[in-house]
This record gives structure tokens, sequence and C-alpha cells, in this order.
């Protein structure tokens, strides 16, 4: 397939950059390897999404997939393994064939850092998301796994749901904003195990039992929870993208507010981009930034 620009990724910024390269004209196909949305086609409510007071991240999607669409953007279902220059553009090499594009934008999105010891018990007992799986836990006990802010915003939501809150943490300070700490700390149910990292999870009847390991003499302890909540924070999903654009020591794609890359005709957009806030908002600002200049840069060849 032969097309204008070639979107990596079909979340909130991928599907903004198509609409605006769409608007200007251009033939744009989407690539995507799982489902359409990203992280935020998970999340039961979506609050700060201007336009909307309340809106299901799955409604929110879809509402965007359906206008991309409704202009002209064409899906593919399949993984994008690597981008190559060629003497017309680029070609686009994914799992189930190539394609052709004149340019890119890598929307590729992040995906959470799994808990190794926990892999076995994943959707059963363990989950990477509190809005979406906290209610299940009403009135239990859970533990959370982390120390950034991530961490202890899903220990705020869950002490609001939840009995009890164990927050493991390998360290004892956190790197949360403030305000969110100030609520953290007032909150008598939840209980800090810090210097402490996961060494094992076990089944225990319906919950599990955590092995925990000091970080300060390698002593073990242990609890036992009705859930297990993984908030180590996020890989970028650029892997595919090394050489053909610079990323940092994390992985995330380095690029200025333009989203222009080193690599002429190939732009980044939206959670995969070196960034200090990552919010739906800038994930679409991102997105029509990239889509435009990717119009514009097709333009001038």
């Amino acid at each position: 397939m032969v097309c204008d620009v070639a979107v990596v990724g079909a979340g909130i910024a991928g599907m903004t950059a198509a609409i605006y390269a769409l608007r200007a004209g251009r033939s744009v196909v989407i690539f995507e390897k799982e489902s359409i949305g990203g992280q935020i086609a998970l999340s039961p409510k979506v609050e700060n999404y201007p336009g909307f007071t309340e809106i299901s991240g799955l409604e929110l999607s879809d509402n965007v997939f359906n206008q991309a669409l409704g202009l002209g953007a064409q899906l593919e279902v399949d993984e994008v393994k690597s981008v190559e220059r060629t003497s017309a553009g680029f070609r686009i090499v994914c799992g189930y064939g190539e394609h052709e594009a004149k340019a890119v934008v890598i929307a590729s999105g992040l995906k959470h850092r799994r808990l190794e010891a926990a892999a076995p018990f994943e959707g059963a007992g363990v989950s990477y998301c509190a809005v979406c799986d906290g209610m299940f836990y009403k009135g239990k006990t859970v533990a959370v796994v982390g120390g950034g802010n991530t961490a202890v915003s899903e220990a705020l939501y869950l002490a609001d749901v939840c009995e009890k809150v164990y927050l493991v943490h390998r360290r004892t300070g956190y790197r949360a904003e403030k305000a969110v700490m100030d609520r953290f700390l007032a909150k008598e149910n939840i209980i800090r195990l810090e210097s402490r990292t996961v060494e094992a999870v076990e089944r225990d009847g319906a919950g599990l039992k955590l092995t925990l390991k000091s970080t300060v003499d390698g002593g073990l302890d242990g609890v036992t929870v009705d859930g297990l909540f993984v908030a180590l924070g996020h890989i970028p999903q650029s892997a595919p993208f090394e050489g053909l654009i610079d990323l940092d020591e994390n992985g995330f794609a380095l690029s200025g507010e333009d989203c222009m890359t080193k690599t002429p005709g190939v732009f980044v957009a939206g959670d995969c981009r070196r960034k200090e806030v990552r919010q739906l908002t800038t994930a679409a600002a991102d997105g029509a930034a990239a889509g435009l200049a990717a119009s514009k840069y097709i333009d001038g060849l």
C-alpha cells in the first residue's frame, strides 16, 4: 500500500495526526498492532478532556477514530517492525507486509513496565490500572507497587474504594507532586512499606501472598492481599525506530514542540516523545503539530 502519511499508533496522538493530515488533503494509513485508543481506551471515566464533563475512554477513542475514518483514513491492524528510508520516501515493514509513504508520524505510545514476579497473575489478581479494576476490590485489601506520581495517585484512588492499601516502595522518598503527597500522607488506610521490593508473588486462597525483600538488610517479610496493582512506570514503544530518530537514555523520542526528528519526513507525537506533561490534551496537540508538519514536509518535496 502507498500513502502520503503513515501514522504508527492509533492512540489519541496518532489519530489526531491522521485527522489533520487528512484535512490537509493527504492520504493516510494508520498502523495499530493492538487496540484503537491506546491506554485511554481502558479508562471508564475521562473528566479532563475539553468539551466533555465526563466520557468513557473507549467512547472518546471511538469518536476520534470514526472521525478519522470519515475523513478517509485507512487502518492496517499490523505491527510495524521498522521504518526505512528509500529514494521515494519511507518503507514501513510490518509483520504481514510492506508499505510505502512520503512521511511518517510515530505515535507508538507506551507500555506498562511489568513486575516479573507478578506476571503469572496478570488479569487474575494483578492489574496495571486502578481506575479500570479498583472497584473489583471494594472493601478489600490491596497493594500498589511503585513510588512515583502514578503509584501514589493509584494508592489514593484505591484508598477511597478499599479497606486497606499497602504501598510497596523500594526507597523512602517519593517522586510525586506535593499536592498529591499531602493527600497521600493524610490517608490513614494507606500503609507505607518502604525500602522493600516484591521478591515473589504466590496464590493464597482467593488472594495473593507477596514476599517482600528489604533493600536495607535483605530481610524478608510479606503481606497477603486481595489484589496487586503495579505502577512502576512505562516503557516507550520506540525500539523499531532506533537509528531513524534520536532517543534519550530511557528510550523516549527527542524532538521539539514541532514534533520534528533528526530525519526529515519523520515526526513523533504523544507519549513516546520526551515531554514534561503526558495528558490527552498534550497528545492531541502533538498529533495536530505532527500531522500539519508532515503535510508541510510533503508540500516541499
